[in-house]
C-alpha cells in the first residue's frame, strides 16, 4: 500500500486529506505566496514580505477589514484542505465517522497537544473557546457555600454569566471588579494582589489573557501564581491570545484553560480546545452526558454532539501554515500594525487609546474612544462612519466600566497602507 494511504476497515483514504502533511502544505504555501524572503529575524515592517503572505488569503476587496477578532480567515492552502476534507466527509458520511474518524482524531489530538504544549490526555477539541470555558466553569466542583468567585469588567460576557450561575448554584458570592483605566503593568499586579487580599473568601478567579473589549493583555502567569498563593484556582481564557502572541501552556501557567483555534490559528470556524492539567482532572466534574470510561478523561468534561468533522480534520493544516509563517513573526507583525496607528494618534487630544504602550500589556488588538463618546450608541455611530465614509470595517465593544469603545483588530494580511487609511479617517473624526 502507498505510504501516503491508510486503510481502515476496507476504506482507503489519503493521509494528506485530513492531516495535511508538512511537505504537501509547504508546497501549497510556497506556491501561493512565492515567498522569496527567509523567515528569520524580525520582518514585521517588511511590506514586501507580508504582501507575499497576504497573497495566500482570499480577502474581499470591497472593504478594508480591521475587524479580525471575530474569527480569522483561513489561508488558501488551509481552505483547500478544508474543502477536500469536507468532500471526503460528505462522500463517506457515517461510514467514515464511525469507522475511521476515531483513529484519525487521536493523531489530530496529538498534533494539537504538541502545539499548545500539553499531554494529549489533558486536552479535548471543542467547538470554540466558549464551549471549553463553559465546561470548565460549570464543571468546577471545589466551591462551598460562603465562598466567592471573582471576575472583572473586561472578561467575556458569556463567561461572566457562567461565573454568576456557578456562584448561585453553590450559594457563593460574586466579586465583580473594574480594571483601572489607564493602568500600568505593576498596577495590574497590585490590583489583583489587593483584590485577592481584600476578598479572602474567593476560591475561583476568571482571568482573560487578552481582553476582547480593549485588547488589554494581562500578565497571566504572574497572576495565576499569585492566586495560588492565596488558595485561589484560576480559569484562564486565552481565546484572543493563543496565536496572536507566540505562547504555550507553560507561558500561561494555568491549570484550566480555554483555547480558540479559529481566531488566530486560522482554522475553520468551530474549533477550540479545553485544557485540564492532568493532576487537576478531578476538580472539573464530568459533563452530565458522560458515562463509562469517559468519566475519567478530559473528553468526558465536554459533550459537543455531532461535530464538524472536516473542521477538526483541518487543524493540522492550520497549525502547519501558522508554524511556517512563524508564531513569533506573526506576533511581531500584529504588534507592528498596531503601533502604526497608535503612535500616530496617541497624542491627539480627541482620541483615547485604551491599551498602554508597555509591550507587556498589549499585542495587536487595541480599542479607542473619541473624547466624550462613551455610550454604545456613540460608538456604533463611529463604526458606521468609518465604514460609510472611509470603507473601514471595525466593531464597537461595550461592557467596559469607563464606557464603550471601538476595537481595531488587524490581521497578517493587512498592510501598512490599510492602517494609514485608518489614521487618516480618525484624524477627520476626532473632535478638536
Amino acid at each position: 500500500m502507498d505510504n501516503n494511504m491508510s486503510r481502515t476497515d476496507g476504506f482507503t483514504i489519503s493521509r494528506r486529506v485530513f492531516l495535511g502533511g508538512a511537505a504537501a502544505l509547504g508546497m501549497a504555501l510556497n506556491g501561493c505566496s512565492e515567498m522569496a524572503h527567509e523567515i528569520t529575524g524580525n520582518n514585521a515592517s517588511d511590506e514586501v514580505f507580508w504582501a507575499q503572505i497576504a497573497r495566500d488569503f482570499d480577502v474581499a476587496s470591497d472593504v478594508n477589514n480591521l475587524e479580525n477578532g471575530y474569527w480569522g480567515l483561513m489561508s488558501r492552502p488551509v481552505l483547500e484542505q478544508y474543502l477536500e476534507n469536507t468532500r471526503l466527509v460528505n462522500t463517506r458520511n457515517s461510514y467514515y465517522a464511525r469507522r475511521a474518524y476515531k483513529d484519525d482524531y487521536q493523531e489530530i489530538v496529538a498534533k494539537v497537544a504538541s502545539s499548545v504544549g500539553a499531554d494529549p490526555s489533558e486536552i479535548v477539541i471543542t467547538r470554540g473557546a466558549t464551549e471549553a470555558l463553559q465546561g470548565l466553569i460549570r464543571g468546577y466542583n471545589r466551591l462551598q457555600p460562603g465562598d466567592s468567585v471573582m471576575m472583572v469588567d473586561l472578561d467575556y460576557y458569556s463567561m461572566r454569566a457562567e461565573m454568576r450561575a456557578l456562584a448561585a448554584q453553590n450559594q457563593c458570592g460574586v466579586v465583580d471588579l473594574e480594571i483601572p483605566e489607564p493602568v500600568a503593568y505593576d498596577g495590574v499586579l497590585a490590583f489583583y494582589e489587593k483584590a485577592l487580599t481584600d476578598h479572602p473568601q474567593v476560591r475561583l478567579l476568571l482571568l482573560t489573557h487578552i481582553g476582547h473589549r480593549t485588547g488589554l493583555m494581562m500578565p497571566v502567569k504572574q497572576i495565576t501564581k499569585m492566586a495560588r498563593q492565596h488558595g485561589v484556582d484560576v480559569i484562564v481564557d486565552v481565546a484572543h491570545s493563543f496565536g496572536q502572541i507566540d505562547i504555550k501552556i507553560d507561558d500561561i501557567g494555568g491549570d484550566f484553560i480555554g483555547f480558540n483555534l479559529h481566531k488566530w490559528i486560522g482554522a475553520p470556524v468551530g474549533v477550540g480546545v479545553m485544557y485540564i492539567k492532568k493532576q487537576r482532572l478531578q476538580d472539573i466534574s464530568p459533563n452530565p452526558s458522560a458515562e463509562g470510561n469517559e468519566l475519567g478523561t478530559t473528553p468526558g468534561r465536554v459533550h459537543s454532539g455531532t461535530v464538524n468533522f472536516a473542521a477538526v480534520m483541518t487543524l493540522p493544516a492550520a497549525f502547519e501554515y501558522h508554524d511556517q509563517v512563524g508564531g513569533a513573526q506573526i506576533e511581531q507583525r500584529l504588534r507592528y500594525l498596531r503601533s502604526l496607528w497608535v503612535n500616530e494618534l496617541k497624542d491627539l487630544d480627541g482620541i483615547q487609546v485604551l491599551t498602554p504602550e508597555d509591550d507587556r500589556l498589549h499585542a495587536g488588538i487595541t480599542s479607542f474612544r473619541l473624547r466624550g463618546r462613551t455610550s454604545v450608541a456613540d460608538n456604533k455611530a463611529i463604526v458606521e462612519r468609518l465604514l460609510a465614509d472611509h470603507n473601514i470595517f471595525t466593531t464597537h465593544r461595550d461592557g467596559v466600566a469607563k464606557g464603550a469603545c471601538v476595537r481595531v483588530t488587524p490581521a497578517i494580511y493587512n498592510s501598512a497602507d490599510d492602517i494609514a487609511k485608518l489614521v487618516q479617517a480618525l484624524r477627520k473624526l476626532a473632535p478638536v
